[in-house]
């Protein structure tokens, strides 16, 4: 996906209203990564062009430094754009599925300094990859042992009302929904919960399967779109690549049926590439799409 093709996607596309296309808008919250809004801009005009461009809440990363984390806090609070989850950093780096302890204490001083930012923003959850498993961690050690490190935890993130909402990623662990539904309901506490990425389960399952079967365990969504296409360099074989929202192989109609059965009302934050005003305004109309069940043009 390139801003070119996605801009002259939209040029081709009608504009249309949500009242046409048949059915309710989800109650779903759009939200936007920070790091998809333009870098070279304070954090204040970041905000205030997430805003400009219809989203209503930020998802952002975790910071170390105070003074950047409550600059921050007053760009949200100036834009009246709240910030609703923090992506931990460096647990692909550091994970707890690690068998070394100086590795587990990074990721953990990592969630810790999330969870804190979480609590200064206002923010619902962190984001956490929970676990990697490689040539050297089995899956059963991964599940062991991020389970292990979480609860150790819950405590902070009970004391700070911050939920660890654990996500399936591209790490080789969570790989069916009755696994991920399994693995949360373990923790037997509200404070962990599912951080359902729809684009990621592509490769191995249907986005619509696994909403319903992790229903209310679901606390926060990202959006993406997913496609398999051939490419010059392939010799014709498919090649697995993420894309504009609503190009991809993704059933969107089925995804909105099963949100809509779930009752699910939290926030939906996208995660694609950065981009200007005229990029994140078309993602951002297409996100509208995807929550009224829009017909493709």
């Amino acid at each position: 996906m390139t801003r070119r093709h996605l801009l002259a996607a939209s040029l081709a596309a009608p504009a249309l209203s949500p009242a046409l296309f048949g059915a309710p808008r989800l109650p779903i919250k759009k939200a936007v990564l920070l790091s998809m809004l333009p870098p070279d801009l304070s954090f204040q005009d970041r905000f205030q062009l997430a805003a400009d461009c219809g989203f209503a809440q930020v998802e952002a990363y975790t910071v170390s430094d105070p003074q950047v984390a409550e600059e921050i806090k007053k760009a949200s609070d100036l834009a009246k754009v709240p910030i609703h989850s923090v992506m931990n950093s460096d647990h692909w780096k550091f994970p707890l599925s690690s068998p070394d302890p100086e590795v587990v204490a990074k990721c953990r001083a990592g969630m810790e300094t999330s969870i804190r930012n979480a609590k200064l923003w206002g923010a619902e959850t962190v984001l956490l990859v929970p676990a990697v498993v490689d040539a050297k961690t089995s899956y059963a050690d991964a599940w062991k042992r991020s389970q292990a490190e979480i609860r150790k935890m819950i405590p902070l993130a009970q004391e700070s009302k911050v939920i660890i909402a654990v996500e399936e990623v591209w790490n080789k662990f969570l790989t069916s929904p009755l696994e991920f539904a399994r693995y949360v309901d373990e923790f037997k506490s509200p404070w962990v919960r599912a951080y359902f990425d729809v684009g990621n389960v592509v490769l191995f399952g249907f986005p619509q399967d696994w909403i319903r079967t992790l229903g209310p365990r679901i606390v926060k969504v990202h959006i993406k779109d997913f496609r398999f296409k051939p490419t010059p360099t392939s010799g014709g074989k498919s090649v697995a690549d993420f894309c504009a929202l609503r190009e991809g192989q993704i059933d969107w109609p089925e995804v909105y049926k099963a949100f809509a059965e779930i009752g699910y009302r939290g926030t939906a934050t996208v995660e694609l590439g950065r981009g200007d005003k005229a990029y994140l305004t078309e993602v951002s109309r297409r996100f509208d799409e995807i929550l009224t069940s829009a017909p493709l043009a």
